[in-house]
């Protein structure tokens, strides 16, 4: 089981698993689309452990933004 944890893709922006392939024109073939943050690109990150501190780092710095925005 946690080999499979392993091999989970996600944004090497905000370390959300919610990643896809891009759809639309052949040339976008390669690349990853993440639907938390807008990220689009090759780069794909599959260490679970780099995803979740990622993960919590954006979190934080939204919750941040928010405060800021008050």
């Amino acid at each position: 089981m946690e080999h499979a944890l392993k091999r989970t893709k996600a944004c090497p922006k905000c370390g959300s698993t919610n990643v896809f392939w891009a759809s639309g024109l052949p040339q976008l073939w390669s690349l990853w689309e993440c639907r938390e943050c807008g990220y689009h690109g090759t780069l794909i990150l599959e260490d679970s452990k780099l995803a979740a501190k990622l993960r919590k780092e954006w979190k934080k710095k939204l919750q941040e933004r928010n405060l800021d925005n008050c």
